[in-house]
């Protein structure tokens, strides 16, 4: 018979039905809903059931009995999904990727199971080289360390600098940005490694269309942003290489009808992904919904931008290497947006209200499209028998209501 306990959530539609020590102690445990988005299709009424932190097998209600001897998580007319996947993350809880310290991605990581995260790229901003070649180098031995349960993993690097554009720059150090250069690439990609993923790359810059190419031969996806390249100029990089825009309309050439740039190139690729950071800050809800209708279900991607003031009071924080204050959710430097307090969550719900898109297009922004950009795809952004058991449940207007992080339920808030 199945075993069912309750336990209080956020949102009080939803029954959480686990007591923690109980879950912990059964190496058993079946989560169900009203429906399962597996990354590519819906599931009505599943069962998925989760041993030793992985994901056993996937039915319907339907045409499949619970297991016997089982503990239950059942969240009811809740949408089941693939944990999120954040490709452009600085920090949160009070720390910085770039310290780059065990202690500090531990505290980052069991924040954003907290909010439905299972695994993100942990993003780089300008600084000296010698001391973002120390924090890849660092970081990469913790990728390299097995997953914990209840926490988000670290699977990648997101270099977001140096090889940026004065004119658009943002809060990036001046004195650090660098002209795109192999050999340095090469510095930065070895100290990591190989971990690194992604890197943000301005096209107009001498060099770049080489870069892209070099970095795309090892298996480095190129994002296009803080750029005031021109239409050509963009279009250029992409035929060498580049497949994603970092943080669409921020950092980049406004749009213009007889230049359409960056910009109105990357809204007009239907190949090319594009990040948004959906905070209600950087971008009106009318250019979100211009971005989606832009890039439709397959190109676009939610991220946070997040730095280490995410999930903290106003103050004062670091980013990288230099303070940003906080002040109502508004995260600045010197008077420049500089990232965001965003969490993934947060970014769907936005998502839905600003668009109208339903809480199934939304979620597949921040799990199967990023985990295609990025190639992770055997990791992370879909569920599937054999996998880590990284799960999120959200309601219909899309605010989270559940995280099952490599099979621990993790509490909401």
């Amino acid at each position: 018979m199945l075993q069912t306990h309750t336990a209080l959530v956020r949102h009080s539609e939803i029954r959480l039905t686990l007591r923690l020590p109980a879950i912990i102690e059964c190496m058993r445990t079946v989560i169900t809903a009203a429906r399962l988005w597996d990354g590519s299709s819906l599931t009505q009424r599943p069962i998925v059931t989760v041993e030793d932190g992985h994901i056993q097998s996937i039915a319907s209600s339907n045409s499949s009995e619970q297991p016997a001897g089982a503990q239950v998580l059942d969240f009811p007319g809740a949408l089941l999904a693939p944990a999120f996947f954040d490709v452009h993350f600085h920090g949160a809880a009070g720390h910085d990727v770039m310290e780059a310290t065990p202690a500090a991605l531990d505290t980052i990581s069991t924040f954003l199971a907290t909010r439905g995260t299972g695994s993100f790229l942990a993003t780089t901003v300008t600084a000296p080289l010698d001391t973002t070649l120390k924090a890849v180098a660092e970081l990469a031995k913790l990728i390299a360390k097995p997953p914990v349960a209840g926490r988000a993993r670290l699977i990648g690097i997101h270099l977001e600098g140096p090889f940026l554009s004065h004119a658009k720059r943002g809060v990036q150090p001046a004195a650090h940005l660098l002209a795109p250069d192999i050999a340095t690439f090469d510095k930065l990609y070895d100290a990591a490694a190989g971990h690194v993923r992604l890197m943000t790359l301005a096209p107009e810059l001498p060099g770049a269309t080489e870069l892209a190419a070099h970095a795309t031969a090892r298996g480095v996806r190129i994002s296009i942003g803080h750029s005031d390249a021109t239409a050509t100029e963009t279009r250029a990089a992409i035929s060498a290489g580049a497949v994603s825009a970092t943080h669409t309309f921020n950092a980049m050439r406004p749009l213009d009808h007889r230049e359409p740039g960056i910009l109105g190139t990357v809204l007009t690729t239907d190949a090319l992904f594009a990040e948004i950071i959906c905070d209600g800050i950087h971008n009106a809800p009318e250019m979100v919904k211009l971005w989606w209708r832009a890039k439709g279900p397959d190109r676009a991607i939610l991220v946070t931008d997040a730095m280490s003031a995410a999930g903290m009071p106003d103050g004062e924080y670091k980013l990288g290497g230099f303070a940003v204050q906080v002040e109502k959710g508004r995260a600045t430097a010197n008077g420049v947006l500089a990232g965001s307090v965003l969490t993934l969550d947060r970014a769907l719900a936005n998502f839905v209200r600003f668009t109208g898109a339903t809480a199934e297009q939304g979620v597949r922004l921040m799990t199967a499209n990023p985990a295609a950009m990025t190639g992770f795809t055997q990791q992370v952004g879909s569920i599937a028998i054999g996998q880590s058991a990284d799960l999120v449940a959200v309601n219909a207007e899309g605010h989270l209501v559940g995280s099952v992080i490599g099979g621990q339920p993790i509490s909401v808030s």
